[in-house]
């Protein structure tokens, strides 16, 4: 498959992306998975959403769940879905120009939050220094 037409590949989509798509295919709601997972709702968005991955073991477990797998669920290669079929041929320069920069805000963000977070610890570190003085 080219880029163009490899919808699930590392490329083009997110770990959580394709997390969303198997379930989806699977015929599957959040709730009805995370409920088999044995996980919050909560957790599996987040999982969806790129801001948190699962360890080996529910990784393991989701892919048996909706029959892809760990390998297509982590980088898009392997046993997996395909791209949808009737859009494919919609995609056009545009669209793949608004997906990039999708995908660069997403990591923009979540390094501003990674870096938010050393900031909070930093301060919190410092108050309680301030406050033992």
């Amino acid at each position: 498959m080219d880029d163009a037409t490899d919808w699930y590949g590392a490329d083009a989509a997110t770990f959580g992306d394709r997390v969303a798509a198997a379930r989806e295919a699977a015929g599957m709601t959040q709730k009805q998975l995370s409920k088999r997972l044995g996980i919050r709702v909560a957790t599996l968005r987040a999982w969806e959403e790129d801001l948190s991955e699962p360890r080996a073991n529910r990784l393991s477990m989701m892919a048996g769940l909706m029959n892809v797998s760990m390998m297509w669920l982590i980088n898009g290669e392997g046993e997996g879905l395909s791209g949808p079929v009737d859009t494919a041929d919609a995609v056009t320069d545009q669209t793949r120009d608004i997906l990039t920069e999708l995908r660069e805000m997403r990591a923009d963000m979540l390094a501003r939050a990674e870096q938010m977070a050393r900031l909070e610890k930093r301060l919190r570190a410092t108050l309680e220094r301030s406050a033992h003085e």
